[in-house]
């Protein structure tokens, strides 16, 4: 059950090959996709940055306990570092199971529980030149969350 963290683009064809199996129903690929907008501010690009060896306990921690509500005969969670523009794909998570119902709910489980508990910081660039770290995990605490600067 891998678990990875990268400053590369994800290669998300890459991903549904690995995530391909004879018993599976169901592939199903999440990416999370830079957006142009927060709250009502123009976005024009995101920075990522992380404890990695930490993110990556928390992780695979995550997808354990995913592994043991729902039956999966593949999965991989993708989380990348670093500055990206609008469109790129920050992090991708491929659930493989036999019926689709087991993918989208484990799939929703992994992105959520991510978001909440692994210590991973987005920083925010506005097109009005301000900046700011969102508030992120709870692990993330330690980071500016939520504080604005230009």
């Amino acid at each position: 059950m891998p678990v990875s963290i990268t400053r590369e683009p994800i290669d998300l064809m890459a991903l549904r090959q690995r995530a391909m199996h004879p018993q599976a129903g169901a592939v199903l690929i999440f990416c999370g996709d830079i957006r142009n907008h927060s709250d009502n501010q123009s976005v024009d690009k995101l920075e990522y940055e992380s404890h990695e060896s930490m993110a990556l306990n928390q992780m695979n921690q995550v997808v354990e306990e995913a592994s043991r509500h729902w039956p999966m005969h593949y999965v991989e969670v993708i989380h990348r570092l670093g500055t990206m523009e609008i469109m790129e794909c920050s992090i991708a998570i491929a659930v493989s199971t036999s019926h689709r119902a087991d993918a989208y709910e484990a799939s929703r489980f992994i992105i959520d529980t991510v978001k909440r508990s692994v210590p991973i910081w987005k920083k925010e660039y506005f097109s009005d030149g301000q900046t700011s770290w969102s508030e992120g995990s709870e692990a993330g605490s330690v980071k500016e969350g939520g504080i604005s600067s230009k």
